[in-house]
């Protein structure tokens, strides 16, 4: 990708944003298990960063997918993930269907919001018994009059506990499982809406996720994103966005990981000597920022050619998937050289190793996209 300095004016607002009005209060926010959503999406509605490649009729800076990925990579500056995945659920997970496939009126109605930050949104898909097997979800909408009728249980809902509303994924009719899917805005204070208690994880505090039952929910049939039975195709979209991020999203925090580590191996000695000064020690971190470097490529790369036109489904995954076991293994490297520091529960690459491990979970796990980078080589065994 060519970055101009329009993508630099972006980055540059993004690191100040999060330095000035994030980094002094995560220690806060992590130890809560929440950050006030509303407020600091408000904060970044008004500086125009919640909607660049959205449509300028709505609020949107009509940009490219690229300003998107320099946005991702930039927030690595932040002290905390949890922060970073809430707004990239905003940007690239809730809302891409909709800004896409959504009509005129839904779009002013919940995508103008989002745009702004006075609304919060959140994606609907997981559940109970479908996690990355999105084909075998299970909550129902059936239509009654001018409504929709929702029945189910979301799970590991990102923003859950504040959001306004949820794209969500449900079944409209009894046909084939890829093509009787649809995505429909779940206003979140409608009768019937159920948000169970925050859930506890091992790294992502700041980032509330819940679970979510919706007894006999009506939402107006107008609500419904693009065509009926087109939600399946509809998420498999967002799903390349939401992929693309998350790999733009580790760059920096694994380039930031490394240098803390850098600068703390040498100032900690052993033996009379800084560990960094051990061959063992800075050999293998030359090779993990090697390594990142090569992630980075793949992901411009994929970048580039999404916002050609082109198919990224394959390469998407690949990215993800490298991003996710890169993560592991450089938080995991790390850590060790900090010894009995990195063990300890304050410690910035403590924190780093436990937020990072989500990424080869969430957004489909690593296996989920080897099976895709296998169907894409033909490689899969025929049935």
């Amino acid at each position: 990708m060519q970055f101009t300095t329009e993508h630099e004016a972006v980055a540059r607002t993004v690191k100040r944003f999060i330095e000035d009005e994030v980094n002094p209060h995560v220690d806060e926010w992590e130890e809560a298990g929440i950050f006030p959503a509303h407020e600091v999406f408000r904060k970044l509605g008004q500086l125009g960063m919640l909607g660049l490649s959205k449509p300028e009729e709505y609020g949107g800076g009509g940009l490219d997918y690229s300003f998107e990925m320099v946005m991702a990579e930039a927030m690595g500056v932040c002290q905390a993930g949890g922060v970073p995945l809430a707004i990239g659920v905003q940007m690239n997970m809730a809302t891409p269907a909709l800004a896409r496939f959504g009509s005129d009126a839904l779009r002013r109605e919940f995508l103008v919001p989002a745009i702004t930050g006075e609304q919060v949104a959140c994606i609907g898909v997981s559940e109970p018994g479908a996690g990355s097997d999105v084909a075998s979800i299970r909550t129902t909408a059936r239509k009654d009059g001018d409504d929709y009728v929702i029945s189910g249980t979301k799970l590991w809902i990102t923003s859950g506990t504040q959001a306004d509303w949820m794209c969500c994924l449900a079944n409209t009719s009894d046909g084939l499982a890829h093509r009787n899917k649809s995505l429909i805005i779940v206003p979140l204070k409608s009768k019937g809406v159920q948000i169970e208690k925050k859930i506890r994880k091992i790294g992502m505090h700041s980032s509330d996720t819940a679970q979510i039952f919706l007894d006999e929910v009506r939402v107006p049939q107008r609500n419904l994103i693009g065509e009926e039975g087109k939600g399946f195709t509809y998420q498999m979209v967002q799903f390349q966005e939401e992929r693309l991020y998350g790999a733009a999203g580790v760059l920096q925090v694994l380039d930031r990981t490394i240098d803390e580590t850098i600068d703390y191996t040498r100032q900690r000695k052993i033996f009379g000597r800084p560990v960094l000064d051990n061959q063992v020690v800075h050999f293998r971190l030359a090779e993990l920022k090697t390594e990142v470097e090569a992630l980075r490529a793949l992901t411009y790369r994929a970048a580039e050619l999404y916002i050609g036109g082109g198919d990224v489904t394959a390469l998407a995954s690949m990215a993800k998937l490298k991003a996710g076991r890169l993560a592991r293994e450089v938080t995991d490297s790390c850590l060790q050289f900090w010894g009995g520091m990195g063990f300890a529960w304050e410690s910035s690459v403590s924190r780093t190793y436990r937020d990072m491990r989500l990424l080869s979970i969430g957004g489909g796990a690593d296996e989920v996209m080897l099976g895709i980078i296998c169907k894409k080589l033909g490689t899969l065994p025929k049935e």
